[in-house]
């Protein structure tokens, strides 16, 4: 199992974009969840800041292992994901990996994520 939280900066000018692929998002969960399974990803959860006049958004995944990659999935869905990430996500900022301490989940959940 992989558990992870990464920060990844927004482009400048890009807040009003993040706000449509957020929403997008929200607005097509049962799509999204679909291609989760695939993934082998059991908990995403995207988080939002903006700090020192700069914006960012977190990922949080507990993935199992053995999943597919959201770049060789053909659901329209993450075709979409794609298009706003490659809009809206810096790339010319290094993501930061945050240093995992503690794994707190209950043995009957661990159970039913294998």
């Amino acid at each position: 199992m992989n558990i992870e939280c990464t920060r990844f900066r927004v482009k400048q000018g890009k807040t009003e974009k993040v706000n449509e692929w957020l929403a997008f998002l929200n607005e097509n969960m049962e799509d999204v969840l679909v291609t989760l399974e695939g993934e082998k990803m059991y908990v995403e959860t995207i988080f939002r800041e903006v700090l020192n006049g700069e914006e960012y958004l977190y990922w949080y995944a507990v993935q199992g292992t053995g999943g597919m990659d959201v770049d060789e999935s053909e659901h329209w869905i993450d075709k979409k994901h794609i298009e706003y990430w490659d809009e809206c996500i810096d790339e010319t900022f290094k993501p930061v990996d945050l240093k995992t301490e503690v794994v707190m989940i209950p043995e009957k959940v661990r159970n039913s994520m294998n």
